[in-house]
Protein backbone atom coordinates (compact mmCIF):
# COMPACT_ATOMS: atom_id res chain seq x y z
CA UNK A 1 0.00 0.00 0.00
CA UNK A 2 1.65 3.42 -1.23
CA UNK A 3 -0.14 7.24 -0.85
CA UNK A 4 -0.71 8.38 -4.21
CA UNK A 5 1.60 10.92 -4.29
CA UNK A 6 4.61 8.59 -4.17
CA UNK A 7 3.52 6.51 -6.14
CA UNK A 8 3.38 9.36 -8.78
CA UNK A 9 6.87 10.51 -7.59
CA UNK A 10 7.73 6.65 -8.70
CA UNK A 11 6.06 7.18 -11.78
CA UNK A 12 4.05 4.35 -10.96
CA UNK A 13 0.63 6.81 -11.70
CA UNK A 14 -0.30 8.82 -14.68
CA UNK A 15 -1.61 11.46 -12.22
CA UNK A 16 -3.24 12.39 -8.77
CA UNK A 17 -6.43 14.27 -9.69
CA UNK A 18 -9.13 15.90 -7.14
CA UNK A 19 -11.93 13.68 -6.42
CA UNK A 20 -14.53 16.57 -7.23
CA UNK A 21 -12.35 16.58 -11.01
CA UNK A 22 -12.96 12.80 -11.49
CA UNK A 23 -16.38 13.37 -14.40
CA UNK A 24 -14.34 16.35 -16.34
CA UNK A 25 -10.95 14.14 -16.55
CA UNK A 26 -13.08 10.91 -17.45
CA UNK A 27 -14.81 12.82 -19.96
CA UNK A 28 -12.09 14.29 -21.23
CA UNK A 29 -9.77 11.22 -21.85
CA UNK A 30 -12.72 9.25 -22.89
CA UNK A 31 -13.38 11.93 -25.83
CA UNK A 32 -9.55 11.54 -26.88
CA UNK A 33 -10.25 8.05 -26.90
CA UNK A 34 -13.19 8.14 -29.47
CA UNK A 35 -11.44 9.17 -32.51
CA UNK A 36 -7.95 7.16 -31.38
CA UNK A 37 -6.91 4.97 -34.60
CA UNK A 38 -4.48 1.82 -33.70
CA UNK A 39 -2.73 0.61 -36.91
CA UNK A 40 -1.66 -3.24 -36.32
CA UNK A 41 0.99 -4.97 -37.23
CA UNK A 42 1.28 -7.20 -40.31
CA UNK A 43 1.03 -11.25 -39.71
CA UNK A 44 4.11 -12.47 -40.53
CA UNK A 45 2.33 -16.13 -40.83
CA UNK A 46 -0.87 -16.92 -41.72
CA UNK A 47 -3.40 -19.51 -40.47
CA UNK A 48 -1.23 -22.76 -41.71
CA UNK A 49 -3.79 -25.44 -43.21
CA UNK A 50 -4.60 -28.60 -41.00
Amino acid sequence: LMHPYYAAERGLVDDVIDPAETREVLIRSLAMLHTKHADLPSRKHGNPPQ
